[in-house]
């Protein structure tokens, strides 16, 4: 571990110079505030039926999703301090003739996370260096018998951030402490992949993805319906309507597979998005 931090500091020592030269800036980033309208198609649900991830269990429909997707981005010298807030809820009410009417989420997820990183190399706008994260993951509500879910993670490893394009891209160590089931509380480790990119297409036409790849490693005990692999991924195509009103389609795949069950589970969305995306400038 000596060894590690004092290459870690020697790695970013070309830049400390330099750093008091930096500005600061605070941002209030609205990466996206929309709704989307959405069809939506499920493979293996019944196997995931105990799940806590609602998009795995969910039925095959067209459905109505809000989103709800803001952060405040600081930047002061070499260092990059995000904190975003994350929410989405999509549910269909179905009321069968002379039936009772069942509901079935399609996506439920509140996420908190706050994310911290230093540039030890700039080339050419494309900075590298040290990133650690804390998050929050959880859901509105608790859906068909299963709780709802709780999990704290953490973060470390190494990033490439504040680009033009790339606006994060990264591979850390993951630490979860999931306590979504009372008295079966799980510690896990896991390496995790993840991104947020952005492209200009041309003026007024965005594309940008998000996502990650999680493959857990350990865990403290066995709980059935922890997962051994997750894969997210989303990917949409911007047009300004009018002002910061944009328009465009998306494409969301969720796929995961938890101890307990031998088939992958996964959720595929195509649909149209409409957002309100823009920044404010607070200092």
């Amino acid at each position: 571990m000596k060894k590690l931090v004092v290459s870690l500091v020697a790695l970013c020592a070309p830049l400390t110079a330099n750093a008091a030269d930096d500005a600061s800036t605070l941002v209030l980033s609205i990466r996206r505030i929309g709704l989307e309208w959405s069809k939506t198609q499920v493979r293996h649900p019944e196997q995931y039926q105990d799940s806590p991830v609602s998009a795995l269990k969910a039925d095959n429909q067209d459905f109505i999703k809000g989103v709800f997707d803001t952060a405040l981005e600081y930047n002061k010298n070499r260092f990059q301090w995000d904190n975003s807030l994350f929410m989405e809820y999509g549910e269909t009410e179905l009321k069968p003739y002379n039936e009772a009417p069942t509901v079935s989420e399609n996506a439920d997820d509140i996420l908190l996370s706050s994310n911290l990183s230093y540039a030890c190399w700039d080339f050419s706008g494309l900075k590298l260096g040290p990133t650690v994260r804390g998050a929050y993951d959880t859901e509105f509500v608790a859906n068909d018998g299963a709780p709802r879910q709780n999990i704290l993670r953490t973060n470390a490893g190494i990033s490439l951030f504040d680009n033009a394009i790339i606006k994060s891209l990264y591979l850390t160590g993951v630490y979860e402490y999931d306590f979504t089931y009372a008295g079966e509380q799980t510690s896990k480790l896991a390496a995790e992949l993840g991104w947020r990119m952005e492209y200009e297409v041309r003026q007024g036409v965005k594309f940008s993805t998000n996502g990650y790849y999680r493959e857990y490693l350990s865990y403290s005990q066995y709980v059935p319906t922890d997962l051994e692999r997750d894969l997210s991924a989303v990917l949409r195509l911007d047009t300004n309507l009018w002002g910061d009103l944009t328009m465009g389609p998306y494409v969301q795949y969720r796929r995961a597979r938890a101890r307990g069950v031998e088939v992958y589970g996964s959720n595929f969305i195509m649909g149209v998005s409409f957002n309100y995306i823009t920044k404010f400038g607070l200092n």
